[in-house]
């Protein structure tokens, strides 16, 4: 009988009985469940603090059966600005877990709410200055969770860990492969510790850099002592840190708990900083970071079940998480440094401990929203003077110019007027325009004519105007916008002015838009040229029909092709390091001394533009391989019998049969490499001092490291498009002439 139903009836029938099933799994089973409040939290915890956290909310969840907690762990680098774009639109949690350094931020960019105040035994259970950083203009935002702090780890099969109590104590240990400190002192992070030790400051009461003060220089150029005496290595990262230590390559390390868990076959101990005899003895004082439960902003725009019951299902999540019972459960499953006192017991790990005291001593990092701009210039003026490239004093002098450039106040508002005159006219002149040629009947019988083509392409045009337009057309009118986040005012083409003139500095200084173009420009060439040089000569030996094993050969020339980019460009960086990399090895080898790859242009250019080659040249080879097949084997026979040589078969055989093929790839390899974001980001870092960024590299430094100028990193964004599409245009006439050769002759 089945059969006998038509076949589009059948598909229907089908369709009713899918979504009746649908709805019947879905449909909510009893009172408790319809009555349930859904509450949203995101955190950004690795494996096992998340795992301590979700133990906890499940032991919440058992004393509030009406409460439902939905966790969502968030990657940490992507974690801030996922918050600053979700919230504010209303697609956010209803609460998260973050630092409290960002907090004047998160107000600013309206991402979280005051909780209110806190009970009086809960705040018992916490120290005073934990509590003050939560605050911001005399209201409360959150209840705090943990506390954690950089620390001393110490191997104990290399060395006693309390004989090592000062930093000179460090300098003066010395044995052959060990490194006596790992620890990260080219961030302003991990060496604002020594800063402290000294007495210098990042921001004074104005929130105006402060660093490049007496105390400041004298730490800095202590810092750079480190180093050059082999105390701790060269080219320092979080990374190199916590694989030297668990390697059991180095006495000790500076990090934080977050170290801990790696640490699975390494004896160690846990001990606060040093003191510095030469600051007076004063100790290492680092930054003390306290995690914090915060509630959304916009959370109540979600839609997601009753407000008042679900504000006071937030608020008794973010207690009962603070709370002994909660806070022993994070302690004791996901190893939290929980800031609640009473959770603490002498059976609690004298690692964890000793976390929690080094912690209490620290110094908390400063709330102020330029905090976070102070580490770019000055993780800048750190390099430069471990390099030997300048003194102390004027490295940071120079950080202070780089901070108040970045902070300078933001373009005035201007009226929209005439804007919305000229684009509205021009507007009127496209409709125009559009109207009087359909007018035509001519092109009414064509338009309908085409009617069936249009429906078939009608969904991809769909896809292309909602992924690629309508970004491209939101991110031009943000160009012409300033400000913060998401707190934007209208300033025409202030942007594009600052970005032209250079800020209103050297049109040639580093860092300018023109510099950056130039670099752009070499890097986008050199490439292309590499690319397609190597290519197309791998490609002709592997056609060569004596070859053997051609399948195993071209399957290991592919490969680079086909690792995922940001794998291979952290491979090469590594490679690249000068204490530890296989190019320096390789180079020994030779009797050729280690080279400082990202202290020089020239060599940071070189490690970039060769991880780029090997991510791109397979590309090249297969489209040229393809091109290859195509080409008839009686041209060659002919030229053989003519006499030519196999230059001059490559020359007017080869090359102009593969031209067809080859400049559509090397158009859209120029277009990927000139916005080739990973390789440079994640390379060189734009080091040396910001010398091999590229256009959009420096556009996202706008975006996201710079005090988010949305406005003004948009701008840059359409000047790359801008200067994409003329490139395009330009070729076209090029590509048109390899394509058609008989008709560009004639």
């Amino acid at each position: 009988m089945l059969s006998r139903i038509p076949i589009h009836t059948r598909a229907v029938l089908m369709s009713v009985l899918a979504a009746l099933l649908a709805c019947f799994v879905l449909m909510p089973r009893g009172e408790a469940q319809e009555s349930a409040v859904v509450v949203h939290l995101w955190h950004a915890y690795g494996e096992s603090e998340g795992h301590g956290l979700e133990a906890a909310v499940r032991g919440f969840e058992q004393t509030r059966p009406d409460v439902d907690v939905v966790v969502t762990a968030i990657p940490f680098g992507a974690y801030a600005s996922k918050l600053e774009v979700a919230i504010p639109s209303g697609h956010g949690p209803d609460a998260f877990i973050d630092a409290h350094d960002r907090l004047a931020t998160y107000v600013q960019a309206h991402v979280i709410a005051p909780f209110g105040a806190l009970p009086s035994e809960t705040l018992a259970d916490f120290a005073a200055p934990q509590v003050e950083a939560l605050q911001w203009d005399s209201q409360n935002y959150g209840v705090p969770l943990n506390a954690k702090s950089l620390v001393l780890f110490v191997n104990r099969s290399l060395g006693d860990p309390d004989v090592f109590t000062t930093l000179e104590s460090f300098e003066a240990w010395h044995r052959d492969g060990i490194v006596p400190l790992a620890w990260e002192v080219e961030s302003t992070y991990g060496s604002a510790a020594l800063f402290h030790a000294y007495g210098a400051h990042f921001l004074d009461a104005e929130g105006h850099y402060a660093l490049n003060s007496p105390e400041g220089a004298e730490a800095l150029q202590h810092l750079s002592l480190l180093p050059q005496g082999g105390t701790v290595p060269e080219e320092s990262s979080g990374e190199l840190v916590r694989n030297l230590f668990r390697s059991g390559h180095a006495l000790a390390a500076v990090s934080g708990p977050w170290l801990a868990p790696d640490l699975t076959e390494i004896d160690f101990a846990v001990r606060p900083l040093p003191h510095v005899e030469a600051a007076n003895g004063a100790p290492l004082v680092p930054f003390a970071t306290i995690e914090a439960f915060f509630l959304s902003a916009r959370g109540s725009e979600s839609g997601r079940g009753n407000e008042a019951q679900r504000s006071e299902a937030l608020r008794a999540l973010g207690l009962y998480l603070a709370s002994t019972e909660g806070a022993r459960t994070r302690l004791n499953e996901g190893g939290h440094i929980v800031a609640t006192r009473s959770a603490w017991s002498e059976a609690s790990p004298a690692w964890q401990r000793a976390c929690r005291d080094a912690a209490a001593d620290a110094l908390p990092m400063p709330t102020h929203p330029n905090m976070s701009r102070v580490f770019g210039p000055t993780d800048r003026a750190i390099r430069k003077v471990l390099r030997g490239e300048m003194d102390a004093e004027t490295a940071l002098t120079e950080a202070r110019h780089r901070f108040d450039d970045e902070t300078r106040a933001l373009p005035e508002e201007r009226s929209p007027t005439f804007a919305f005159v000229f684009v509205s006219s021009l507007l009127a002149l496209i409709v125009f325009a559009l109207a009087k040629q359909v007018s035509s009947p001519e092109q009414r019988i064509a338009i309908k004519r085409s009617m069936p083509a249009y429906a078939w392409v009608l969904h991809a045009f769909v896809i292309v105007l909602v992924l690629v337009v309508f970004p491209l057309f939101v991110g031009a009118i943000t160009s012409f916008y300033a400000g913060h986040g998401r707190d934007l005012h209208y300033v025409g083409t202030a942007n594009y002015e600052d970005i032209l003139s250079a800020r209103g500095g050297s049109l040639f200084a580093s860092g300018s838009f023109y510099v950056v173009l130039g670099v752009t420009v070499l890097w986008t060439v050199v490439n292309v040229v590499l690319h397609v040089g190597i290519g197309v000569l791998l490609a002709l030996l592997l056609s060569r029909p004596l070859l053997h094993f051609k399948t195993a050969y071209r399957v290991l020339l592919v490969l680079p092709w086909a690792v995922p980019s940001y794998v291979t460009a952290l491979a090469w960086r590594g490679m690249f390091h000068r204490q530890f990399g296989a190019v320096n090895a390789i180079l020994a080898l030779f009797n050729v001394e280690p080279v400082s790859w990202f202290a020089q242009f020239s060599t940071a250019f070189t490690a970039n533009v060769t991880t780029n080659v090997w991510l791109g040249f397979p590309f090249m080879m297969v489209v040229t391989l393809g091109a290859l097949t195509s080409i008839p084997k009686d041209l060659y026979e002919a030229a053989e019998v003519d006499g030519a040589t196999p230059f001059e078969q490559f020359r007017f055989i080869t090359m102009p049969m593969l031209a067809p093929a080859l400049l559509p790839a090397v158009l859209m390899g120029a277009v990927w490499t000139f916005n080739m974001f990973n390789v440079v980001f994640l390379v060189s870092a734009g080091e040396p001092d910001g010398t091999t960024e590229i256009l959009v590299s420096e556009a996202y430094r706008w975006a996201f490291t710079r005090g988010q100028q949305t406005g003004y990193a948009a701008a840059y964004a359409v000047l790359i498009f801008g200067l994409l599409f003329l490139f395009s245009r330009w070729s076209l006439p090029k590509r048109a002439k390899a394509t058609h050769p008989t008709k560009a002759a004639t």
